[in-house]
């Protein structure tokens, strides 16, 4: 069900490590001439059981991998493996991104037939994860970023900050995920601090981008090859 999966050692001090991979199509699912007599409800629910069950898979291709016997307890927020106490998140996009149904088709519907997934486990504190394929609209920016990082994002060159402004709401939503911010809190928090660091990263192309982020004392991992944003 999983290919093209690829590990990343963020921090071997606390075990932080990550997971991407994509959930190979299931037909007809996919199929546009099969999809003639699915509904809507029948096809997202269906991707739904994609995703549920991918990152799950690649979790547990990641334990394999690190010679962890362990489970996923889901009975708490954030999840842990019920022996190591390691943190766990998980993230997923397809093609109708999450984020477009959150902002109502301010961001681009997408049409790539398939699923990524995306697990980040910590033995540290929780982390927070998030993979997307699709970029995030100059317009949304504008709706929900904090006015100081508008400021800075305004004057740049539309695909570096195209780029950045992808980074920062990645960077947006793993806080959401650790702190269980509500969405509009998560997204309208200032990261001016961090932009500088995405700026470089834009210019230089860096494989791996690791930021120190100050102010809350979490690291701050951007892998762009694997369109991945990590917070630990």
């Amino acid at each position: 069900m999983l290919h093209d999966i690829l590990y990343t050692q963020l921090d071997p001090m606390t075990m932080t490590w990550c997971a991407t991979a994509q959930v190979r199509p299931i037909q007809p699912y996919y199929d546009q001439a099969a999809d003639a007599h699915l509904s809507a409800p029948q096809i997202a629910r269906h991707q739904r059981q994609q995703q549920r069950a991918g990152v799950r898979l690649l979790l547990q291709a990641l334990l394999k991998r690190l010679d962890i016997v362990d489970r996923l307890d889901e009975s708490n927020f954030p999840y842990r493996l019920t022996h190591s106490q390691y943190y766990v998140c998980f993230s997923h996009t397809n093609g109708n991104n999450k984020n477009t149904t959150r902002m109502q088709n301010d961001i681009e519907k997408s049409d790539i037939p398939y699923v990524k997934v995306a697990v980040v486990i910590s033995r540290h504190r929780a982390s927070g994860i998030d993979i997307e394929v699709k970029e995030v609209k100059w317009q949304v920016a504008k709706r929900f970023y904090h006015p100081k990082e508008l400021a800075i994002l305004q004057d740049m060159p539309i695909i570096k900050r195209d780029n950045v402004i992808k980074w920062l709401w990645q960077i947006k939503e793993s806080f959401i995920k650790i702190h269980q911010y509500t969405l509009a809190q998560g997204l309208g928090m200032d990261y001016t601090a961090i932009i500088p660091h995405l700026i470089k990263q834009s210019t230089d192309s860096l494989p791996l981008l690791t930021i120190t982020d100050d102010n809350s004392g979490y690291r701050i991992a951007v892998i762009p090859s694997q369109q991945t944003v990590i917070v630990y």
